[in-house]
């Protein structure tokens, strides 16, 4: 998928774009001033630019803190994290499960990145997951021990290397970083999944208001600022989530992510397909930058 690019990844995250990014690289320009992520997640397309040498600077932001935490020890403190991970990697050895209980224990009382790291390592999904008290309530996945030590250090160092003096980290509301972005900046947001959050499914983030989003995109827009946006999709012909309003003027791409799981278990052959969002001036700009380009994409 990646070619001959090693693109690490330390945190295994679901919904994580990291197989789509190389698609969602075709609409982003080969140079950027700076990538700004303000849903950033496992932060899958800032890797995936900076691995390929295109961008200057990053922003990886996200409202949930023990996340940014988690990403400030992996990109300053790189062996620090990978040593504290390998203890509890062979620390749980022979006792797997109960160990789980109690480094998420530990966890919910100190939101300590180290732990945090081994239990997205080690839980279901790689899901972050909270009950109403706040506390870290996922489960083990049962079949395995985790990344082993020597691959996590290697993808905690690794993504350390690329990121490192040039990326900038915060735990803010994504409204509060829109309005700091300028027009030298390129905005890539994947947004929590419409068809989750709210009072049933307790993730760490909780669903955006979707015409307070539109709002938010709508002022981009005006300022001239450039954005990719992730945002709704389809299996088959069951749509998820609603799309983003005509009156944005945005370019709307659909991205093949695969063969539906669900779809298989029940005996379908259904494709997923998820939606990329260019704004106005991200597609003029690509259109400047070469009529065969954008002839290319789709976008002439």
């Amino acid at each position: 998928m990646n070619g001959s690019i090693d693109v690490p990844h330390p945190i295994p995250y679901q919904g994580s774009k990291r197989y789509l990014a190389p698609t969602i690289l075709q609409y982003i320009p080969a140079t950027i001033s700076r990538l700004v992520e303000p849903f950033s997640g496992s932060a899958a397309l800032s890797i995936a630019v900076a691995a390929r040498c295109r961008a200057a600077s990053f922003w990886i932001n996200d409202d949930h803190t023990p996340l940014i935490d988690l990403w400030r020890e992996i990109i300053h403190r790189p062996d620090k994290l990978a040593h504290r991970y390998a203890f509890l990697w062979n620390d749980q050895l022979g006792r797997e499960r109960e160990y789980f209980d109690k480094v998420r224990d530990h966890f919910n009382a100190t939101h300590d990145p180290a732990h945090f790291l081994y239990l997205l390592a080690r839980c279901v999904k790689a899901a972050i997951r909270y009950n109403a008290n706040g506390e870290f309530n996922n489960t083990p996945d049962n079949r395995r021990r985790g990344a082993c030590p020597t691959a996590m250090r290697r993808r905690l160092c690794s993504t350390s290397a690329l990121l490192r003096r040039r990326t900038k980290l915060t735990s803010w509301d994504y409204k509060k970083v829109l309005n700091d972005c300028t027009e030298d900046d390129l905005v890539y947001m994947d947004p929590p999944y419409q068809g989750v959050g709210g009072n049933r499914d307790r993730r760490y983030f909780p669903r955006i208001d979707h015409d307070e989003f539109c709002n938010e995109l709508a002022k981009l827009n005006a300022r001239h600022i450039r954005f990719v946006v992730s945002y709704d999709g389809r299996t088959g012909t069951k749509i998820y989530g609603k799309p983003l309003p005509d009156t944005l003027q945005s370019t709307h791409v659909e991205m093949c992510a695969g063969r539906s799981t669900q779809a298989t278990l029940s005996g379908r052959h259904e494709m997923t397909y998820e939606s990329l969002y260019l704004s106005p001036a991200l597609t003029a700009s690509i259109k400047r930058a070469g009529r065969a380009r954008a002839c290319q994409l789709g976008l002439w």
